[in-house]
C-alpha cells in the first residue's frame, strides 16, 4: 500500500541525518517498548500486582502504572535496573543480528551530522 507519508518517508531516507535519526529513535522505541514488556511479563509471573512493586521499589502506585501503560514512557536506566532487580531480574545488553546492525547501526553511523564533523 502506498501513501504521501510512506513515499514520503521512502525518499527522506536517502538523507543520511534523516535516516540516522529515525534508526536512533525507532531502536530506542523498540528498545524500551521490549523492557516495559518483559518487566510486566515478569510482574503478572510473580503474581505481583502493581502497587506491591510500586512498594517494592520506594515509590507511588501510579509510577509504576504510568511506567507499564504509557505509550510515552522514556524511563531511566536507573529505574529500570531497580524495577527489574525487585522482580528478581536485571538489565542487560546483547548483541544486535546482522539484519538489526544493518537496519540500526549502519544509518547511525554513516553520514549525519556526527560523520560530517568527523570528515570535516
Amino acid at each position: 500500500m502506498h501513501s504521501a507519508f510512506w513515499d514520503d518517508h521512502k525518499r527522506d531516507l536517502s538523507d543520511p541525518e534523516y535516516a540516522r535519526e529515525f534508526a536512533a529513535e525507532s531502536a530506542r522505541v523498540r528498545t524500551i517498548d521490549t523492557i516495559i514488556n518483559a518487566i510486566d511479563d515478569a510482574r503478572v509471573a510473580a503474581g505481583m500486582s502493581k502497587a506491591e512493586l510500586a512498594r517494592a521499589i520506594g515509590s507511588d502506585a501510579a509510577v509504576v502504572r504510568r511506567l507499564l501503560s504509557s505509550s510515552k514512557a522514556n524511563p531511566t536506566l536507573g529505574t529500570l535496573a531497580e524495577v527489574a532487580a525487585a522482580l528478581g531480574m536485571k538489565v542487560v545488553l546483547e548483541p544486535m543480528t546482522p539484519e538489526e546492525r544493518e537496519a540500526v547501526t549502519k544509518p547511525m553511523t554513516q553520514g549525519g551530522k556526527s560523520q560530517q564533523v568527523i570528515s570535516a
